[in-house]
């Protein structure tokens, strides 16, 4: 299905003919050796020929869709199948200045080992000299967070359904000892019929049988509370009760429109900690019983009494008549369709693409970004700095990107001509 040619970072590649700068205590053939990768082309799931070396000049680029710190995201077809997908694009050299090397390996030594229907799958990755590709599933909803910006009201059938998908998409993720740490509405994309796929897999982490995530990693406000109480007490760390801990979170917002505990970026840690032991969740009674127990269960302060398990979720008597089946081959009719014009992006040409800094006169609005400062800051905190790739096609345009994706069409324009 897949087909993975990640044939490692070499210096010699990375700035060409020029040194490359020294990496202390960090070595290329380590990461090559540990992801089984190799200076020659390898396919691990050929697609359509063992001997096909897939590059950057099989696909044509059809449109930017996002832009990350190092990192963008534009939308291509393969030539010859003529699918399209979505592309993540990253600079080998950013990468190394800002310390991301590490991140950018976990995240691909991960997608390169699962697949799973509400996930956002990866099919190819490679690099040339300069950049590094992953080649993922394209999906066009966009994200929640964009959809709940736009006060879309989210009915309790529809956060319903969200929780049975994100539920068998964790179960999975545990299935292979993996941990996301950052289950959020950003990270939640829709597909065209609006089922959920979670995303971004930056700062998730893998855990064997008995060992435990001691790292405080994650976006402050949707952090389970073990998080906060192993950073600062030094305890015994966490596991994947972390991710429901985030569903619920998650699910709660997406009803109610804000999130269940006021909890910002710059929060400190050890008011966490108080906060999450004198603080009660608030219930509306606007929702059925049986929804306000699933949540209870999800946002049990203490990991061992939480909903942690597929299993949990299916017990659970407000999910009782959901046929399981019918959910993971999608034939459950989702509450809420975003509106997609597919057919839009191949009519358009991005690389002759204009547009003036005022948002309001971009014909093709790219994906939705943040109006202001404030909302920018999107509460990530951490020790892993990570990318935003959320394609939300229709939204307003934050017109300051436009000469940034301006440059970034043009670099990939120079790259096609190039080869």
């Amino acid at each position: 299905r897949r087909q993975q040619l990640w044939r490692g970072i070499r210096p010699g590649r990375l700035l060409g003919n020029a040194i490359s700068p020294p990496l202390p205590m960090f070595h290329w053939s380590k990461w090559k050796k540990r992801m089984g990768a190799s200076t020659s082309s390898s396919s691990k799931r050929p697609v359509f020929d063992e001997k096909e070396d897939v590059n950057f000049d099989h696909f044509q680029i059809l449109r930017a869709i996002g832009k990350g710190s190092f990192g963008k995201v534009c939308i291509v077809q393969k030539r010859d199948t003529e699918k399209m997908y979505a592309m993540k694009y990253m600079n080998k050299q950013q990468c190394i200045e800002r310390d991301e090397v590490r991140n950018v390996f976990r995240e691909l030594e991960i997608l390169q080992e699962i697949e799973h229907v509400f996930l956002v799958n990866l099919w190819y990755s490679f690099q040339d000299e300069e950049d590094m590709f992953m080649v993922v599933d394209l999906l066009l909803g966009g994200d929640l967070r964009y959809h709940l910006q736009q006060n879309v009201q989210f009915t309790e059938e529809t956060v319903k359904l969200y929780i049975c998908e994100m539920a068998s998409a964790l179960d999975y993720l545990r299935s292979q000892h993996i941990i996301h740490r950052d289950v959020k509405p950003d990270n939640i994309l829709l597909d065209e019929q609006g089922h959920a796929h979670l995303t971004d897999f930056n700062i998730a982490t893998i855990i064997r049988d008995g060992e435990r995530a001691t790292a405080l990693a994650g976006t402050k406000p949707y952090m389970a509370p073990e998080i906060f109480h192993s950073f600062l007490n030094g305890g015994t760390g966490y596991s994947f009760e972390v991710d429901w801990w985030s569903l619920g979170v998650m699910a709660y917002e997406l009803l109610r429109g804000w999130r269940p505990y006021d909890i910002h970026s710059n929060s400190p840690v050890e008011s966490l900690v108080q906060l999450f032991s004198t603080v009660s969740v608030q219930y509306t009674t606007a929702w059925s019983k049986d929804m306000v127990a699933l949540l209870r269960k999800l946002l049990t302060v203490n990991p061992e009494h939480r909903f942690s398990s597929l299993t949990n979720i299916q017990t659970s008597s407000y999910l009782s008549n959901m046929d399981w089946d019918e959910i993971c081959e999608k034939r459950v009719e989702p509450g809420f369709v975003p509106n997609v014009k597919a057919e839009s992006i191949c009519q358009y040409d991005p690389l002759s693409f204009k547009c003036s800094a005022d948002s309001s006169q971009c014909s093709h609005p790219f994906q939705h970004f943040p109006e202001s400062p404030a909302a920018l800051e999107r509460e990530n905190i951490h020790t892993h700095t990570h990318t935003h790739t959320h394609p939300a096609f229709w939204a307003p345009f934050w017109g300051t990107y436009c000469r940034s994706y301006s440059g970034f069409l043009s670099v990939l324009k120079n790259k096609q001509q190039r080869n």
